[in-house]
C-alpha cells in the first residue's frame, strides 16, 4: 500500500517539474489531443417576416401554402413596410410600382405559384381575375412593376403570367395597404374554386 502511495506521490512530483519547465509538455501533449478549434459559425436563422413588428403572432409558420382545385400559392416570406421607409422606396424606384405615395404601408412578398390543374391558369388580358389575395382586416392592394410591365412570368416582380398544367414559379409581388392589422389569411378563386388559409387567425378580446 505505502509502495503504491510512494509511485503515485513521485508521479505526481515529476508532472509538477515538467509543467513547471515552460509549459512544454501542455503544449505539445495536451494541445495535441485537444480537439481542433473551429471556425464554423452557426447558421443564421432565415427571416421569413415581420408580421410581429404589426402585432401578428403566426399560427402557421412560413411557408404556406393554399390550394384550389390543383392550383397553389406558397407564401415563402413576407415584410411589411412603412411606404416611406428607405427599403420601401428603394423597391419602389427599382420595379417602378406608381400611385402609391399617400399608402401607409407597402408590403413586400416571396411566393411560388404552382399549377397541378388540367387547364391554363394566368392572369393576362385575357383573364384579368386575381386568382390570390392578401387580407389583414382589409384586402391588401396588389401593385404592378411598371418597369416590367412587358415581361411575361418575371421572377423579379411580377406583372402578367400564364402557367400551363404541370408548371410552376417564383417571384415577387407588391401590395399597399392602409388599415388595421387584425388577422392575415390568403384567399384563393381560381376559376370558381376557392380556398382559403389563416397565417394569423383573428384573436377575440
Amino acid at each position: 500500500m505505502k509502495k503504491s502511495i510512494i509511485k503515485v506521490t513521485t508521479a505526481v512530483f515529476l508532472l509538477s517539474q515538467l509543467l513547471s519547465m515552460g509549459g512544454g509538455f501542455q503544449d505539445s501533449e495536451v494541445s495535441a489531443a485537444a480537439p481542433a478549434p473551429t471556425t464554423t459559425k452557426p447558421a443564421a436563422a432565415v427571416m421569413t417576416d415581420n408580421l410581429f413588428k404589426y402585432g401578428l403572432k403566426k399560427d402557421i409558420e412560413l411557408p404556406a401554402t393554399v390550394t384550389a382545385d390543383g392550383f397553389s400559392y406558397t407564401l415563402e416570406k413576407i415584410m411589411i413596410y412603412e411606404t416611406k421607409s428607405a427599403t420601401a422606396q428603394a423597391l419602389i424606384k427599382q420595379y417602378g410600382f406608381t400611385g402609391i405615395a399617400n399608402d401607409k404601408y407597402f408590403i413586400w412578398t416571396k411566393f411560388t405559384i404552382s399549377n397541378n390543374s388540367k387547364y391554363l391558369v394566368q392572369l393576362t388580358s385575357k383573364d384579368l381575375a386575381e386568382k390570390w389575395r392578401l387580407f389583414f382586416g382589409k384586402e391588401a392592394s396588389v401593385k404592378m412593376p411598371d418597369k416590367l410591365w412587358d415581361k411575361m412570368n418575371s421572377p423579379l416582380a411580377l406583372w402578367g403570367w400564364k402557367l400551363n398544367p404541370g408548371q410552376k414559379l417564383s417571384s415577387y409581388q407588391a401590395y399597399t395597404y392602409n388599415g388595421d392589422f387584425k388577422y392575415f389569411y390568403i384567399f384563393l378563386d381560381v376559376k370558381g374554386a376557392k380556398s382559403y388559409l389563416d397565417v394569423v387567425e383573428e384573436k377575440n378580446e
